[in-house]
């Protein structure tokens, strides 16, 4: 079973929004959230969580060796 993604969006009072990836390790979070990003505008900090210095878990997948 795959871990479950989860993006959670924070808006406070002055309008600022904040955006969370959980269960997603390395510097993936990145690039599911680069879209959303964009739309919202202007990047104003980054706050990597531990997550994000994670090893990512790599399957290699070798045809024609038995």
């Amino acid at each position: 079973m795959a871990n479950r993604r989860e993006i959670q969006f924070t808006i406070d009072d002055n309008g600022e929004v904040s955006i969370q990836v959980l269960g997603v390790k390395g510097p993936e979070c990145e690039r599911i959230t680069r879209e959303i990003e964009l739309a919202l505008g202007v990047v104003s900090s980054r706050q990597h969580t531990s997550e994000y210095y994670q090893e990512v878990e790599k399957t290699v997948i070798v045809e024609g060796e038995s």
